[in-house]
């Protein structure tokens, strides 16, 4: 529903009235001598507003603003110049586009906003009502990452797939078109862009059991123009084109059209107008494991690839896959940017990337030849990339075929997930939200497709962090996150600053020698541009995920950045986050020089752990961590750790303990996206889960402090023999 907010402003007119110095208007002038010089006086020039207009505020993506008003010498004078409170309490992952003094963003539930860009005040806001119980589809929150723009013309993809139209003056529905096979579990939460007269939205789900492609649908009306598919379907349907019947030889041996297959367009896209080629980045197989999905091997195109399209009619042009025959959810969705770099002497245009596999590929951006590729993050499953043939030299075991693979980096969160980095022409530096977040592979033991449900083909549990505590503060000691200032001509990195933890924000950078970042502790920072060192934050009292953005008007330039902490690992990292958990405040965070606006205090709610007495047998809660680790952990942590968005299981309240069946069966919170897994679970393995959630609570308590906890273990019992 459409929701209008107006004020009422006084108007006033100023008038001026210059008196001659005579008492009549017919009156001569003065004698020479008393006419008064009066000295003209020329207004000071107020520079040009500068708007934020599009997704990378560029076609080209680089998240570089040339405004330089606020800079590495003034920014000690940045403060807060007013606040939103948006009305959700999950993640905030948008860009903000900011267009006649308009400031519009998307939140959690694909909630769109348009707020007063000088006030603050709320203009509209539109909620598309997206089915609460759509969350079960989604592996990374019910984010969204933002809307695009057009001739006073919003557009948004929303997470049940749908994508909408509205006029950005009222936020009033122009159209809407359902993008998906909604008997598939697709979801949107990647923004839009504007390509000449077409709007183009992929999405996501690969972990779920779909097929990827994007679509590119008429501006005016909503009537889709082309759709290009990124893995083929069944063979015997025949092929959409000849790129996808080339791209069938590379799969082989199963029915990866059953699940899918993956491939999900869920996040970046870039546009050259002068090649006239639309880049997208290709997530990963589905399932995960390529034993399953293509038992006889294959490259399994386009998975994890950049692929090169002609955006009138979405023909294929060219495409680099970044990891062929992709196992480990090492999705090239990543931010992608476009540039001229000097290269051997030569004016090169290039694309660039930091994919989840941890190397940063510079490509010539009109054939898709490999230029250069480098780790930017620890990389373990790989010693480099061959650039003879573009193929990454795999190291032995790592495909996990009939056993684990050893702890690997990167993980399936990758060395760089969906936060957008930003390219700086003034430092040469292209500056990339890092991450370290080892994982162990396995192989599921028996894989049964479920429609709708976790589909990856591999066993969770093997990644789980141990309960020995040597062990687990080693593997902790590796987890690592970082902003890393990388030289994509040496392709090396020039400095480096570490974070508390992994997830941290995407990432701005200026004219004025700033870099700005959000990060999973709670700070928006500015650091230089050209060295790294900090030299300003601000405590936004909630975990920052999005990237800022930054814009001009009336002469004043702003800095605005959408907080509220959430995502994928802000929900299923557990203590791996090594922030603790991060509450979720969302807010809209707008600064400039001098801002004197104070956020609220902050009250946080302590976590009291109090279980009920465990009462099951060991080898209850090893099939409750099994049933765990397939349906609760994504959106409850590791562990039963919540990361701070979704409630902390081993928190719970004697009365939900009581309400368990009707929860986790019944569906009774469906509302918050809590659905029911009576058609999926029994009441055994429910039981199970629940006996697993007491005994991770019991074990917390244990850790922290074992003699006050050592009676309620001694509680525990094995249940009656059967009959």
């Amino acid at each position: 529903m459409t929701h209008r907010f107006k004020s009422l402003f006084a108007l006033g007119a100023i008038c001026i009235a210059l008196i001659a110095g005579c008492s009549k208007q017919q009156q001569g002038p003065a004698p020479a001598e008393s006419v008064a010089v009066v000295e003209e006086v020329t207004a000071p020039e107020v520079a040009p507003d500068v708007e934020w207009p599009m997704y990378g505020l560029t076609p080209a993506e680089g998240r570089f603003s040339p405004l330089a008003d606020i800079n590495a010498g003034n920014i000690a004078k940045l403060g807060l110049a007013w606040y939103f409170d948006y009305p959700t309490a999950r993640g905030m992952e948008a860009t903000p586009l900011v267009i006649d003094g308009v400031i519009y963003t998307s939140g959690s539930w694909s909630m769109v906003y348009a707020n007063d860009a000088r006030t603050g005040e709320l203009l509209w806001f539109f909620d598309p009502e997206v089915p609460r119980n759509w969350a079960v589809h989604g592996c990374c929150d019910v984010v969204n990452r933002g809307v695009a723009y057009d001739k006073g013309r919003l557009y948004f993809g929303t997470f049940d797939g749908r994508l909408v139209s509205l006029n950005a003056a009222d936020g009033s529905v122009r159209w809407e078109v359902q993008t998906t096979d909604p008997e598939r579990p697709y979801t949107i939460t990647g923004a839009p862009r504007i390509v000449k007269d077409k709007v183009l939205i992929g999405n996501g789900g690969g972990e779920y059991g779909v097929r990827g492609y994007v679509s590119a649908y008429n501006l005016d009306d909503g009537e889709m123009a082309w759709r290009f598919y990124t893995v083929p379907g069944n063979p015997a349907d025949g092929f959409e084109s000849e790129a996808l019947k080339r791209a069938a030889e590379t799969w082989g041996g199963g029915e990866w059209w059953v699940v899918g297959g993956g491939g999900t367009v869920w996040d970046s896209m870039a546009y050259d107008p002068e090649l006239d080629l639309l880049y997208i980045g290709v997530g990963n197989g589905a399932p995960w494991n390529r034993q399953i999905r293509s038992p006889d091997g294959g490259d399994n195109l386009f998975l994890s690839s950049i692929v090169a399209l002609r955006p009138d009619d979405g023909s294929y042009v060219w495409h680099y896959q970044t990891t062929p025959g992709e196992t480990w959810d090492y999705t090239a969705t990543q931010h992608m940017i476009l540039a001229e770099l000097e290269l051997g002497g030569k004016t090169r245009k290039v694309i660039m990337q930091a994919p989840k596999n941890g190397f940063f590929y510079v490509l010539d951006r009109q054939t898709g030849e490999l230029l250069s590729a480098e780790p930017y993050a620890t990389v373990t499953w790989a010693t480099g990339v061959d650039m003879e043939t573009g193929r990454p030299v795999e190291v032995e075991g790592v495909r996990y075929e009939g056993k684990p693979t050893a702890l690997q980096l990167p993980g399936p969160i990758g060395g760089h997930n969906w936060h957008p980095m930003s390219y700086n022409p003034d430092t040469g530096l292209v500056y990339i939200p890092t991450q370290d977040t080892p994982w162990v592979y396995d192989a599921t033991e028996e894989f049964q497709y479920r429609p709708g449900y976790w589909n990856t083909g591999t066993d969770m549990r093997a990644g789980a962090l141990p309960d020995d505590p040597v062990l687990k503060e080693q593997i902790l000691a590796m987890v690592k996150g970082a902003m890393v200032a990388w030289d994509p001509v040496r392709a090396e990195p020039r400095w480096r600053v570490e974070h508390t933890g992994p997830w941290n924000g995407g990432i701005l950078s200026t004219a004025g020698n700033l870099v700005f970042q959000g990060n999973g502790s709670g700070q928006l920072v500015a650091y230089r541009a050209d060295t790294g060192e900090q030299l300003w934050s601000f405590d936004a009292q909630t975990g920052i995920v999005a990237p800022p953005v930054t814009f001009r008007i009336d002469g004043t330039q702003y800095v605005a950045v959408v907080a509220g902490w959430g995502g994928v690992l802000a929900l299923s990292g557990g203590e791996s986050l090594k922030t603790g958990p991060i509450p979720n405040r969302s807010r809209l965070l707008v600064f400039k020089l001098g801002g004197k606006a104070v956020l609220p205090p902050a009250v946080d709610t302590p976590l009291v752990i109090d279980p009920p007495p465990l009462q099951a047998a060991a080898e209850q809660v090893a099939e409750g961590f099994k049933y765990y680790s397939t349906f609760c952990s994504q959106c409850h942590g590791d562990g039963a750790v919540s990361g701070g968005v979704t409630p902390d299981l081993r928190a719970l309240t004697p009365e939900k303990h009581a309400m368990w069946d009707a929860i986790v069966l019944g569906g009774m919170h469906w509302q918050n996206g809590m659905v029911g897994f009576g058609g999926e679970l029994t009441q055994e393995q429910a039981d199970n889960i629940h006996h697993y959630v007491i005994e991770r609570a019991h074990f917390t308590l244990a850790e922290s402090a074992p003699e006050a906890v050592e009676l309620e273990v001694e509680a525990v019992v094995e249940p009656p023999p059967a009959g």
